[in-house]
């Protein structure tokens, strides 16, 4: 018998998702037999593996080129994206998928469209994941890669483009946590991070937590197994660099586009670390995507509210991009 995802939908409860999304849930919850949280690692990438059969495939690029970046202990795999026009930075791109599952083909139909959309070049990095590898391993991955890519842009590009850094959901923290290292460490200057509904905190009490309307593809039940494959250490959890929200200091990061879904159990971390850093003094472009859930951009051909969703995030990254050529030139 299929699991029975989702209960309160079966009900009749009224949620606000859009049509479509209710048809997807409604399909999932039929196809699924069992809860993420109650798989095995190779059952949850496996099962996550099989969402890249049903994503439009993205753009054409001008050029499309695979990386090898070398970091403490491992070799990552990479994947450079070159719009046709020229583009305006360059985005170090980190994936999402709980720190556990996810990849560099799955995110490439959402790479693209950021690269065509906004007018970036980017370089979307294979981080490696947890259980395997937990945290810091991915954070130093991301952040290494990071330190890579600056190094080599003239290299790569032919040109020296603004730095950016962003991601979705796992892939937003790792974001994050670079920021914080490049903050700390020095030597690579950062002029943006897009922050796609992050993983901010460790808290599951929170409103947005609780909420039945958002217990969907991404439950609380899935966010609490994912924090204990990547950081089972509670210490590590209440590090600024696992939960940015506990940061005590958030001046001096690089602008960020924020991007939530209203029914994410991740939305008010996600807004309460934009409004943090707003009060820190950066500047921050947040958008909530009414109707939506978590995950929802990178279903493109899937979801209508993922165009809309793309529409926003690039022209919040191309205003970004234009911005820190302008600072740049002066």
């Amino acid at each position: 018998m299929p699991y029975t995802l989702f209960a309160h939908f079966q009900k009749g409860k009224g949620v606000s998702l859009d049509a479509e999304t209710r048809a997807f849930v409604q399909k999932a919850m039929a196809a699924a037999s069992k809860p993420r949280h109650l798989m095995t690692t190779a059952e949850a990438r496996e099962a996550f593996g099989r969402i890249t059969a049903i994503l439009a495939p993205g753009p054409e690029m001008a050029r499309v080129a695979s990386l090898a970046i070398p970091v403490d202990g491992a070799e990552l795999p990479a994947q450079l994206y070159l719009p046709r026009e020229k583009p305006g930075a360059l985005l170090v791109y980190l994936h999402g998928g709980g720190w556990v599952v996810g990849g560099l083909t799955a995110f490439d139909p959402l790479c693209r469209e950021l690269a065509a959309g906004a007018g970036v070049a980017i370089i979307s990095v294979e981080y490696r994941k947890a259980p395997e590898h937990p945290f810091p391993i991915p954070l130093h991955d991301a952040w290494q890669a990071t330190q890579w890519v600056a190094a080599r842009q003239r290299e790569l590009l032919d040109t020296s483009l603004p730095l950016m850094v962003g991601g979705d959901s796992a892939g937003a923290n790792l974001a994050i946590g670079t920021t914080m290292l490049a903050r700390r460490e020095g030597g690579v200057r950062l002029s943006g991070q897009l922050l796609i509904y992050p993983v901010a905190d460790c808290r599951f009490d929170r409103a947005s937590y609780l909420d039945p309307e958002n217990q969907l593809l991404t439950d609380s039940d899935v966010m609490k197994w994912y924090w204990q494959q990547y950081a089972p250490s509670v210490s590590d959890r209440l590090s600024g660099l696992a939960a940015p929200c506990r940061e005590a200091d958030l001046s001096g990061l690089p602008p960020a586009i924020v991007m939530t879904a209203e029914h994410d159990v991740l939305r008010d971390e996600g807004q309460e670390y934009a409004e943090r850093l707003r009060q820190a003094g950066v500047a921050v472009q947040h958008h909530c995507a009414a109707g939506q859930m978590h995950g929802f951009l990178m279903m493109n051909g899937v979801l209508p509210g993922s165009r809309e969703g793309l529409r926003n995030i690039c022209g919040s990254l191309r205003r970004l991009a234009g911005d820190a050529n302008q600072q740049a030139s002066c």
